[in-house]
């Protein structure tokens, strides 16, 4: 059986989620949590949880407190649902874990049943409106962009750039691009290096900033 904490104080929103759950074939055990310590004590019991939580309502004091507790129960997953939520802060949570999900509150119908069924199958799921103004920024950042940055990389770092972005091994990208396994990690440190970063979230970063990848394509 699957579990739900419905993580909301709003007695509007519990009333409407608990509706639009109850169309779902799945049996599911639906909990509630008025605040972060109630939530803490539900994930205790029910680890594997789903979360459904308007985090402008909680009493969390910042998304990397949020992301801390969502690694502490590493089998739960999240959709935040929530009137408003600054982009600073999807980014962050976005980046740090594919367990979080985000749909709005002024969604349509449609779109917040179709983000529970899919945290229900614990798949991420983005509404449109947040994926469209991430793809957004992400372009605006692009058009930005030193020109000379363009051309920091060469046309295979560029394609096994994307690849670490979309959470490939060196291992897997070698296999796929039929080169052994100290080739890639050659092109691995030198895009590292050109680029001034010290990992594959910074090195990300660049790719999307860049255009490199397309961030539909990071959040599938």
């Amino acid at each position: 059986m699957n579990t739900i904490i419905i993580a909301d104080n709003q007695d509007i929103t519990q009333a409407g989620i608990l509706f639009l759950i109850a169309q779902q074939k799945e049996q599911i055990l639906l909990l509630d949590a008025k605040n972060k310590s109630e939530l803490i004590d539900q994930l205790r019991l029910h680890t594997e949880a789903m979360v459904i939580l308007d985090y402008t309502l909680f009493d969390f004091a910042s998304a990397d407190e949020l992301i801390v507790l969502s690694q502490r129960f590493k089998q739960s997953s999240w959709l935040l649902f929530s009137d408003e939520l600054s982009t600073p802060f999807l980014k962050q949570i976005l980046f740090a874990s594919t367990s979080f999900g985000v749909v709005m509150k002024d969604s349509s119908k449609e779109e917040i049943l179709a983000a529970i069924q899919h945290i229900i199958k614990k798949e991420r799921f983005i509404c449109s409106h947040i994926s469209n103004l991430l793809l957004s920024e992400s372009l605006q950042q692009a058009t930005t962009l030193n020109k000379d940055d363009d051309h920091l990389l060469t046309n295979t770092e560029k394609i096994i750039l994307k690849s670490i972005a979309l959470g490939k091994t060196t291992k897997e990208i070698a296999a796929e691009k039929n080169l052994s396994f100290h080739t890639i990690n050659s092109h691995r440190k030198n895009i590292f290096r050109k680029l001034g970063v010290n990992n594959a979230h910074e090195a990300t970063k660049y790719a999307m900033r860049a255009g490199i990848i397309d961030l539909a394509e990071y959040y599938i």
